[in-house]
C-alpha cells in the first residue's frame, strides 16, 4: 500500500507550477521532497492534501497486494483519509493541549474513552506525557509542534503531510527535533510526506527522497541511492557537493579513485586527501593554502586539468614543513565522489 502520484500538474492562473511529477511512497515510508523556494513542493504537497485542484495527472492511494489503486484525484480532501500538518502548527489557543489532540477524534464522534486513551497515548509518543492540561500559550515552540504532530495523529491517517513542520524553530531546536520526528514517525508507522527545503532535515527524517525543480520532480529514491548517485550536475551541487569536474577535468580524479570514465563527477568537501611528497604515483596538486583544525590539516590544491579543489592531510598528518606552493601526491577518496 502507499501514494501514488501519476503526471500531476498544477498551476496559477495558466503559470505552471508543477509539471507532469510522479512520486511513489511506500506504506510506512517518509518521503521528503527536498527543493528550493519556489519549485512547487508546497503545491505538489496541497495538490496530494485535495486543496489545490490538478490540470491533470492522477493522485491515487493503492490499498495493497492484488486490491488495486483508489483513484483519490477528485475526492474531497476531508474523505481521503490524510492528515496536514502546517509549519506553524495552527493550534487551538482556547483549548488545552489534551482537546487539542482529540479535537479529529471529536469530530469523529469517539467515545470519550476513546479519546482519553488515544491523547494519553500520542502524548507519551511525542514525549508530552503528563502535558494533557496546559494550554498551548505556555508551551515552547518546539513543544506546540509536537502537540501538532499529536492532533494529526490522531486519527490515524493513511498519509500524513507536513509542510516545513521545522521551518519556524531555531536552527539547534530544528536539528535535536527533526532527530525525535523521525522516530516519532517509525514507531508510529503512517506512511508521511515531508516537504522542507533544508536537506539536513530531509536527511535526519526521511528514508525516501524526492529532488524537485522548476515544478519538476528531478528524482526520487531510497535516500542514500539518491545522495550517492545524484541525476545530474545541478542536483548533486544542490544536495551539497562542492563541484561538480566535467569532461577532462574529471578524468585525473575518476582514475585515482580506481572509476570508470564519466562524463562528470561530483566532489563532496575534502574528496582528496593528501599522501605524501616527493612521490610520483598516482594525482598530483600544488598547494594554494592550508589550515590546521583541531580534527585535522585541510587544504586547497591545484590539481592540473581539474583546477583548485579541496583536500585533508592523511591519518599520519602533512608532511613536515609543508607550504604553500609544495607539491604533493593525493589520494581520493571514492566514498566522497559521485559520478554524475
Amino acid at each position: 500500500m502507499g501514494l501514488s502520484v501519476r503526471d500531476l500538474s498544477v498551476s496559477y492562473d495558466g503559470v505552471p507550477a508543477v509539471r507532469g511529477a510522479s512520486l511513489e511512497v511506500p506504506g510506512g515510508s517518509t518521503l521528503a521532497v527536498l527543493g528550493p523556494s519556489g519549485c512547487g513542493k508546497s503545491t505538489l504537497l496541497r495538490a496530494v492534501a485535495g486543496l489545490e485542484p490538478p490540470d491533470a495527472g492522477t493522485i491515487g492511494w493503492v490499498a495493497g497486494e492484488g486490491r488495486g489503486v483508489e483513484d483519490l484525484t477528485r475526492v474531497p480532501t476531508h474523505r481521503r483519509g490524510f492528515a496536514l500538518m502546517f509549519q506553524d502548527g495552527q493550534l487551538f489557543p482556547q483549548m488545552t493541549v489534551g482537546r487539542n489532540v482529540a479535537y479529529p477524534l471529536r469530530l469523529r464522534r469517539a467515545p470519550s474513552a476513546e479519546r482519553r486513551r488515544r491523547t494519553t497515548e500520542l502524548l507519551a509518543l511525542v514525549g508530552l506525557g503528563g502535558y494533557a492540561d496546559r494550554l498551548p500559550t505556555t508551551l515552547s515552540g518546539g513543544e506546540r509542534q509536537r502537540v501538532a504532530l499529536a492532533r494529526s495523529l490522531a486519527a490515524d491517517p493513511r498519509l500524513l503531510l507536513l509542510d516545513e513542520p521545522l521551518s519556524a524553530l531555531d536552527a539547534g531546536l530544528r536539528e535535536r527535533l527533526a532527530t525525535d520526528l523521525r522516530d516519532i514517525l517509525r514507531a508510529a508507522g503512517t506512511t508521511t510526506v515531508l516537504v522542507t527545503h533544508d536537506h539536513e532535515e530531509a536527511y535526519a527524517v526521511a528514508d525516501r527522497l524526492a529532488v524537485m525543480r522548476d515544478g519538476v520532480v528531478v528524482q526520487q529514491g531510497a535516500t542514500a541511492e539518491v545522495w550517492r548517485h545524484p541525476h545530474d550536475a545541478a542536483t548533486a551541487l544542490f544536495l551539497g557537493y562542492a563541484r561538480v569536474l566535467e569532461g577532462d577535468a574529471a578524468t585525473p580524479v575518476l582514475a585515482a579513485a580506481g572509476l570508470g570514465p564519466s562524463s562528470a563527477v561530483a566532489l563532496r568537501r575534502s574528496a582528496l586527501v593528501l599522501a605524501d611528497r616527493g612521490s610520483t604515483a598516482g594525482l598530483r596538486g600544488r598547494v594554494v593554502s592550508w589550515r590546521a583544525t583541531p580534527d585535522q590539516v585541510r587544504l586547497v590544491l591545484d590539481v592540473p586539468g581539474a583546477g583548485e579543489v579541496d583536500a585533508v592531510a592523511g591519518a599520519s598528518g602533512p608532511p613536515a614543513g609543508l607550504a604553500v606552493g609544495d607539491e604533493v601526491r593525493v589520494t581520493v577518496d571514492a566514498d566522497r565522489l559521485a559520478v554524475v
